[in-house]
């Protein structure tokens, strides 16, 4: 079955929020190394912000994974 969108936000969310804390980073120090807003960080963990590709792939980059890894558990 697929999910839905939010589904896939909430996933998604939990997965940045997963790998920032395994990292030792705050929200803030990971907005800052994205080069993004704090606010905006809390969206994606929250599963609020539908971040674009460029995004993603600064993220698998900063936590070494693939892009499609961010979507799994």
């Amino acid at each position: 079955m697929a999910k839905t969108k939010q589904e896939t936000l909430k996933a998604l969310g939990k997965k940045i929020k997963s790998l920032r804390k395994e990292n030792g980073l705050t929200q803030e120090k990971l907005a800052e190394q994205l080069r993004i807003s704090i606010v905006y960080v809390g969206f994606l963990e929250a599963g609020k912000g539908s971040p674009s590709l460029k995004l993603l792939m600064k993220i698998s980059r900063k936590f070494k994974v693939r892009v499609e890894d961010l979507f799994h558990r």
